[in-house]
């Protein structure tokens, strides 16, 4: 059940009424099952001053495209009213026209542009305004006996209005509505949401609250668990077989919806999506539409379901039936653009943002982690609707036409053309093993500074795992993860693998960076030593790498790996044979791969980087002296030492290497595979030749 989270003590801080507003706003925003992520609006009128000085009466309103959960004061925007009002009067006005003059009454052309249903709150005389999307209200909205469950509800105290698209025409039938109502307390929009009122921000807040927990307790009372959406038809698997099929299945799902732009996937079994997939009705429900528009624009008009048995435990029957449902998804979706298509128009990808697969549960899909939660954190929603709906009566939905032009909405599309373009490395994942380390942690942020997902792989799991959380507080939640990784452990590498896929669908690149050192006369090495550097600069390079390449071709979308080799790839190393071998070894390796995977577009490359002391557990272990000792000085003389001996009289560092390894991951290479890049300030003896 919805509750009240308004605090007095907390209210009474806010010394404006803006900041009352942010208050209020950020509380709707706070329980989903309230208000959408990026949905609804809410607005307060006050008075205030314009640039002369004087007084006037002023309307804020949420700006276009923020979340109410976490808006701040200056995502809000002032209009003047003595400006916006007369539009009443007005029989007609298009959405462009009615962009072009809200802009006119805005206090401040700094501020986002307002939101779409600004006159919704402007017209209705009422101090303090929301607008929301409950669960249940909606529930009735989406109900085909819908209003008359709302007169069981409400009585006379509410004005239904029937769906119209958000603009002045729904606003003006709201305003005639509440007014030829005086009973009035709350707007119930078909197909759409709740509008609310009061005359101080903490009333608005309880009459918002106080109507979803009406609605709420009059479904709650009619619910049969048992017989929700048709009662079961299909068990859950349990859930280390759902991750062991899912590691599998991920790959071929994100290849297959990535065949246009890169998706990244996540995955979601909560129960609520478990009942639901596993019920008899699921298909049919789910085919019907979205519950409402803030759905839709994140969900597609419907999900693709999978109808696959999960019983069968069958796999490769699986990967096929989501391979040809993902092919007649494309095909259906690109015959609605066709139909429904307007000049000018541009399809968005065809692919579904929504996956069901009974016995498994939801993948989704976006150009981002964060953008593929918001996907599922709405079909959470559209699920609570279908169970209210469903238990009230049928549930019913916008029509393809109503869907279209939400989808394809000019003002949306326009929204499109604000957001900065994507940076060069977005809508990709990358492995970088050593991920902790000088130069794997620089390359990980590296990546993520240009817009990649991250997987952070080390023995060093709380290494990793600081490396990614910094990621994670620059660039937001979900953009990196860690994995304990032993390169050498078969097991350790499979698993790390699948973890990638079931966090973010597949990856895209890797990043074969981890590593030791060891220094000794030739004659003086002992078998284990070299077993050592083989085993983590050969075997580990050779194990991370072929999972990998397992992994791009289930995908079928190419995919780029970065060795990272050394100078003693290609040179003599003195005193150090077994670390020089293996490091020869690991270049000749990527060779290898490179020519076997040019045919699915997987191209292999290495860096030769040398002497990067900076924080190196290499540098920082036994090599240092031992190296040290090799050249006759002290192991604080080391990198003056490196640095005079290179042409360049350089010290190179990790960001030099990252560089390197993202110029080798990026389409600025794109027909270039099995080629070594030296980064060492110019070391003459190591000249490849």
């Amino acid at each position: 059940m919805i509750r009240s989270l308004w605090d007095r003590d907390q209210a009474a801080k806010c010394e404006s009424a803006l900041d009352q507003l942010v208050y209020r706003s950020n509380l709707i925003g706070a329980d989903r099952r309230v208000c959408n992520w990026g949905g609804g609006n809410t607005s307060t009128k006050t008075k205030g001053t314009d640039f002369r000085g004087r007084e006037i009466e002023l309307m804020w309103i949420k700006g276009s495209g923020s979340d109410l959960a976490t808006m701040k004061a200056g995502q809000f925007t002032a209009l003047r009213l003595d400006d916006v009002l007369p539009l009443m009067e007005r029989d007609e006005m298009s959405d462009e026209e009615m962009v072009a003059y809200l802009a006119h009454c805005m206090v401040d052309s700094k501020h986002p542009r307002p939101s779409i249903e600004t006159l919704l709150h402007a017209f209705l005389p009422f101090a303090h305004v929301d607008h929301t999307h409950p669960d249940a209200i909606i529930s009735i909205c989406c109900a085909d006996n819908g209003r008359a469950v709302a007169e069981e509800i409400y009585g006379d105290r509410f004005v239904w209005v029937p769906y119209v698209r958000p603009g002045f025409t729904l606003s003006k039938l709201i305003a005639q509505g509440v007014a030829g109502n005086p009973k009035a307390e709350l707007v119930l929009m078909e197909k759409h949401g709740l509008v609310t009122w009061g005359d101080t921000a903490e009333e608005c807040y309880a009459k918002t609250i106080s109507i979803i927990q009406e609605a709420e307790g009059y479904i709650a009372s009619r619910v049969q668990e048992d017989q929700l959406f048709g009662g079961p038809i299909h068990e859950s698997l349990p859930k280390a077989e759902r991750e062991h099929i899912l590691a599998q299945l991920m790959p071929v799902i994100r290849g297959a919806v990535s065949r246009e732009k890169r998706m990244i996937l996540t995955f979601d079994d909560e129960p609520d999506v478990m009942q639901f997939v596993n019920s008899k009705q699921a298909k049919e429900l789910s085919q019907i539409g979205a519950a409402c528009p803030d759905h839709l624009v994140h969900t597609k008009m419907v999900p693709l379901f999978v109808e696959w048995d999960p019983q069968s435990r069958d796999v490769e029957l699986l990967k096929q039936q989501v391979l040809d449902g993902i092919a007649r998804f494309q095909e259906e979706y690109r015959q609605y653009f066709e139909r429904n298509r307007s000049e000018g128009d541009r399809m968005f990808e065809a692919a579904p943002r929504v996956i069901l697969i009974p016995g498994i549960g939801m993948v989704n899909t976006g150009k981002s982690w964060a953008n593929s939660k918001v996907s599922g954190a709405l079909y959470h929603r559209a699920i609570a609707v279908m169970r209210g709906a469903t238990t009230l009566g049928s549930f019913v939905s916008l029509d393809e036409r109503e869907s279209y032009q939400v989808e394809y909405w000019p003002l949306e599309l326009y929204k499109l053309t604000l957001a900065p373009p994507e940076a060069e490395f977005s809508r990709q994942v990358v492995l970088v093993t050593g991920g902790a380390g000088g130069i794997g942690s620089e390359t990980c942020r590296s990546f993520a500074a240009q817009g990649a997902h991250v997987v952070v792989a080390d023995l060093n799991s709380e290494g990793a795992a600081e490396v990614a959380a910094q990621i994670n507080e620059q660039y937001g939640e979900g953009r990196a993860i860690a994995v304990k990784m032993n390169v050498t452990s078969e097991e350790d590498v499979s698993l790390a693998l699948a973890e990638a896929a079931r966090t973010y669908g597949g990856i895209d690149i890797l990043v074969n960076n981890a590593g030791l050192a060891t220094s000794r006369p030739f004659d003086e090495t002992t078998l284990q030593e070299w077993e050592l550097n083989l085993s983590v600069l050969g075997t580990g390079y050779f194990l991370v790498a072929r999972e990998a390449f397992k992994q791009m071709k289930a995908q079928g979308i190419g995919g780029n790996m970065v060795f990272v080799g050394s100078k003693n790839s290609v040179y003599a190393g003195k005193n150090a044979a077994a670390y020089s071998s293996a490091k020869a070894l690991e270049v000749h390796l990527a060779r290898c791969i490179a020519a076997e995977g040019g045919e699915y577009g997987i191209r292999v490359n290495s860096i030769l980087p040398d002497a990067i002391l900076q924080g190196s557990a290499i540098w920082n272990s036994s090599w240092r002296s031992e190296r040290a000792a090799a050249y006759g000085i002290e192991p604080d003389q080391l990198e003056e030492y490196y640095r005079k001996r290179t042409t360049l009289l350089v010290n190179v560092y990790p960001k030099d290497i990252a560089e390197g390894i993202l110029f080798f991951a990026s389409s600025r290479s794109e027909k270039t595979t099995g080629c070594m890049l030296t980064i060492d300030g110019g070391v003459p003896a190591a000249f490849p030749r």
